[in-house]
């Protein structure tokens, strides 16, 4: 059973920082890219930062040069630092890992989440 367990997040001022981590088990992420969203109540989840098993990273424009995600195979984890953070950041951030499968498509799994509140 594959299962990815996000943890880190908090309520932490404007300006402030904080570092997600999300474990991975039941697969050897060494072979998927992994990946951090986030959603707020009444919106789509939307794509935050992504490193391929080969190291590339990606982020989206709004969290560029503030977030750094980073990923350690032999714990089967992957991080998401985040700095200089606004209040525009606050929401419920998830963990995916994803594999491309034989059919031509990718096999996603999800976490729960984890809050992560940036107010004064």
């Amino acid at each position: 059973q594959v299962q990815l367990v996000e943890s880190g997040g908090g309520l932490v001022q404007p300006g402030g920082s904080l570092r997600l981590s999300c474990a991975a088990s039941g697969i050897d992420t060494s072979g998927y890219t992994m990946g951090w969203y986030r959603q707020t109540p009444g919106e789509e989840r939307e794509f935050v930062a992504l490193i391929t098993r080969t190291g590339f990273t990606m982020y989206a424009n709004s969290v560029k040069g503030r977030f750094t995600i980073s990923r350690d195979n032999a714990k089967t984890t992957v991080y998401l630092q985040m700095n200089s953070l606004k209040p525009e950041d606050t929401a419920v951030y998830s963990c995916n890992a994803n594999i491309a499968d034989p059919s031509g498509g990718r096999v996603h799994y999800w976490g729960q989440g984890t809050q992560v509140t940036v107010s004064s």
